[in-house]
């Protein structure tokens, strides 16, 4: 088999794919116990955007992007298409025109672990976009690929509908049947930050409100004037 178009895969409720898009993609991350983000180098093409929702996944070849034609037929309300292909690639497999297909069918935006094109275009229409580079590079419509099938990207799995949650500072990918749970987790994470906050505000240290003072004293860590600290360098000479 060259490839497989999975249709009506199941998906995270949107009511949970909208709570969590009330949080940060660090929160979310964290709230999973530090998992679940798609690594650095996919990065947004615009900045102040925040967006959630199921994800559509497509597998193809570097330098062809035949099987993101595919997938816009099976994309829908609610949806985030997730791009990867079977070896590295930086070249423009998604722009303008994808985008317009897409945004007609209700999709949120689009995760690219290649390469994007038509970046002013995508910022001035109003959708959202993350890749791993911008290219102008273009592509064939040649091999085939699959769509809605678990695909890897930096170590994490993305299954269609999980929840890709996407803002400024990454991408962060929430296992479907883990939704409520972390969105919870993550309302709860945000009470405390929040506290945390005001205490800051009010002048705490972090070093005393995370018992940290002890944990420095654990590890040898000292306190020295400058003076002390001097006569210590020069002894040690």
């Amino acid at each position: 088999m060259s490839g497989v178009i999975v249709t009506d895969p199941p998906k995270a409720e949107l009511k949970d794919v909208d709570a969590l898009a009330g949080f940060g993609v660090a929160t979310v991350s964290e709230a999973m116990g530090r998992t679940g983000l798609l690594g650095p180098e996919i990065r947004p093409v615009q900045q102040g955007v925040r967006v959630a929702g199921t994800a559509v996944t497509v597998l193809g070849w570097p330098g062809d992007n035949l099987m993101i034609h595919a997938a816009v037929e099976q994309c829908g309300e609610g949806d985030i298409l997730v791009v990867t292909t079977t070896s590295p690639c930086t070249d423009g497999l998604f722009g303008e025109l994808f985008a317009t297909a897409l945004k007609q069918r209700g999709v949120r935006g689009v995760v690219l672990n290649t390469g994007i094109r038509d970046t002013q275009e995508l910022r001035e229409m109003g959708f959202a976009a993350w890749s791993r580079a911008v290219s102008a590079q273009g592509t064939v419509k040649a091999t085939g690929g699959s769509v809605n099938v678990p695909v890897a990207i930096d170590g994490q799995v993305v299954r269609p509908g999980d929840v890709i949650l996407a803002d400024d500072d990454g991408v962060v990918v929430v296992p479907r049947e883990r939704a409520r749970e972390t969105a919870e987790k993550s309302a709860a994470r945000e009470a405390k930050e929040a506290a945390t906050r005001a205490a800051f505000l009010d002048g705490q240290l972090g070093l005393d409100r995370y018992g940290l003072r002890e944990t420095l004293r654990r590890l040898g860590v000292e306190y020295r004037t400058y003076e002390e600290y001097e006569e210590y360098e020069e002894q040690a000479k």
